[in-house]
């Protein structure tokens, strides 16, 4: 019930799945981290004490477009940061490397003829990757990458979704848990693998609590929002080799002219711009 897709058919399915109900292509899941709060264990210093004061490890994971959660890793302690446990995951470096079984080849955006690449979405914590897309920075952007950044966040509104669903179903993990750092980290996982199997045979079951959108794109913010959440792992950013990092930026700005485009463009983009 925890496990990415194998074969090349299965992956193209999760990228459809974003594409029509986020009008972003390309996408095979959205990552981000939080912060479950556990007592201080012994003898470790001020490994698990995060920067909000208090102790915990981290949970990493990619969801998709349904809030299953495709990936996990809690092997973090609350010192750490989300792109330090990602850079040194097994699933970063499949990525990197190209080398997950059944990964999809690059090709065109819907209704356009160059390849691009699939990747996850994420936010500025993470390296611009080509298999890994974030917004644009916040100062002097153009009209069109104001667009691209809503987009994106608009596609990555998903995980924390998910993370509202999974945290109202299971509130042991919005209390601090007096167990040994890997009980708290098998005990997350439990509930994880429970949320995905309570996805896969009742998948509309809790679907209230998330946000949804009018037909003129307004959010409306879900019920999850009026209680207690997860708290958001340290923004940390992590510098990569440059060469990637211009492949990802001609990439991220070939999606920002789609999304610009009669081909990608969506009705009520520019009305959900902010007065610049």
């Amino acid at each position: 019930m925890l496990s990415p897709p194998d074969t090349e058919a299965q992956w193209r399915q999760l990228s459809d799945y974003w594409y029509h109900s986020w009008n972003f292509p390309h996408v095979i899941g959205a990552i981000d981290g939080k912060h479950i709060a556990c007592k201080a264990p012994a003898n470790t210093g001020s490994d698990y004490l995060n920067y909000k004061g208090f102790f915990s490890v981290i949970l990493l994971a990619v969801v998709s477009s349904d809030y299953m959660f495709l990936w996990i890793d809690v092997s973090g302690k609350g010192s750490s940061s989300d792109a330090h446990i990602y850079n040194e995951s097994e699933f970063k470096e499949g990525l990197q490397n190209n080398d997950i079984a059944g990964f999809p080849e690059p090709d065109p955006l819907p209704a356009d003829t160059q390849d691009v690449p699939y990747f996850l979405v994420g936010d500025d914590a993470f390296g611009l990757r080509t298999y890994m897309m974030k917004p644009y920075a916040n100062r002097d952007m153009t009209r069109e990458q104001r667009i691209f950044n809503y987009r994106l966040s608009r596609a990555r509104r998903v995980f924390e979704n998910s993370f509202g669903i999974l945290a109202n179903r299971f509130q042991v993990l919005l209390t601090t848990m007096m167990h040994e750092a890997d009980t708290v980290r098998l005990v997350v996982k439990a509930c994880i693998l429970l949320h995905n199997l309570m996805r896969t045979r009742y998948p509309v079951m809790q679907n209230r609590l998330v946000d949804w959108e009018r037909p003129d794109g307004a959010l409306v913010n879900g019920d999850w929002r009026e209680g207690r959440n997860l708290e958001d792992t340290r923004p940390d950013r992590v510098p990569g080799p440059n060469r990637d990092a211009r492949l990802a930026k001609a990439q991220m700005n070939l999606i920002m002219q789609w999304c610009n485009s009669p081909a990608g463009r969506v009705p009520w983009q520019d009305d959900m711009l902010l007065p610049h």
